[in-house]
């Protein structure tokens, strides 16, 4: 089965990262700066792009919120958990991985995803089973971001986390029974932060896994954030500990 990337953004984003494109369709009479950079592209990487009609283009886009343009491609190519690793040994770099247990919302996937990759992630781990898949609604929602970042797709995040802490990692989980606020933890060295699902939070095995369990101070009456938001948060802790202003 394929996938297909829709939208102008994560379709002109998917050709900057050299994506593994088999066709490109644009609705006709649809124009614009950034459709004249998709065709250049497209035509520059030999990659076929034709127009079509209404009805042509609603056969392959269905539902989507295409704006015109779509990409036809295969699944998603995954990373292996050694390329992960290998990155910030690469750039000299501490280690910076996001572990989502269970995510099953495409768009907080994809919104995940996207704050990991302007935070300068190095490795999205995601498990193979009882979460969202990456689909082109996650690929929309990361604003083209999962063609920029490695991810990687496990079939037990437990033993990922032990391979991790054999490589020297920290791991932090993002609970609200953690015993500390999420900047109180140092960051300095290579971490794994881990968000859990939405309702359930971080599964019994893998919270006892985590080094430190940290939580995000709530001030009103609802009783927790969303979990891209939290993860956001946490991410950009990281981000502010190793680059001081």
């Amino acid at each position: 089965m394929h996938m297909i990337i829709a939208g102008r953004k994560p379709v002109l984003e998917a050709l900057k990262a050299g994506t593994q494109i088999e066709r490109i369709v644009v609705l006709e009479n649809v124009h614009g700066a950034i459709i004249e950079e998709i065709h250049n592209r497209a035509r520059g990487n030999n990659i076929e792009i034709s127009e079509t009609d209404q009805q042509g283009f609603r056969r392959i886009a269905g539902d989507a919120a295409a704006q015109g343009v779509v990409a036809v491609m295969a699944g998603k190519r995954f990373a292996e958990l050694t390329h992960v690793l290998n990155i910030p040994v690469k750039h000299k770099e501490m280690g910076f991985i996001l572990i989502l247990d269970g995510i099953e919302d495409p768009h907080n996937l994809g919104a995940l995803v996207r704050t990991a990759e302007c935070a300068g992630v190095h490795g999205v781990v995601l498990p193979k089973h009882h979460a969202a898949a990456v689909t082109s609604s996650v690929v929309k929602a990361s604003a083209g971001a999962t063609e920029h970042i490695a991810i990687v797709q496990v079939t037990n995040i437990v033993r990922t986390l032990e391979k991790l802490k054999e490589e020297g990692y920290w791991i932090i989980g993002l609970d609200a029974s953690g015993t500390k606020e999420y900047t109180a933890v140092e960051y300095s060295t290579a971490v794994a932060i881990v968000v859990g699902n939405e309702g359930k939070g971080i599964r019994r095995l893998v919270k006892e896994h985590c080094d430190h369990l940290v939580r995000i101070p709530l001030q009103g009456r609802i009783a927790s954030l969303n979990a891209s938001v939290a993860g956001a948060l946490v991410m950009y802790e990281v981000v502010r500990q190793r680059h001081p202003q």
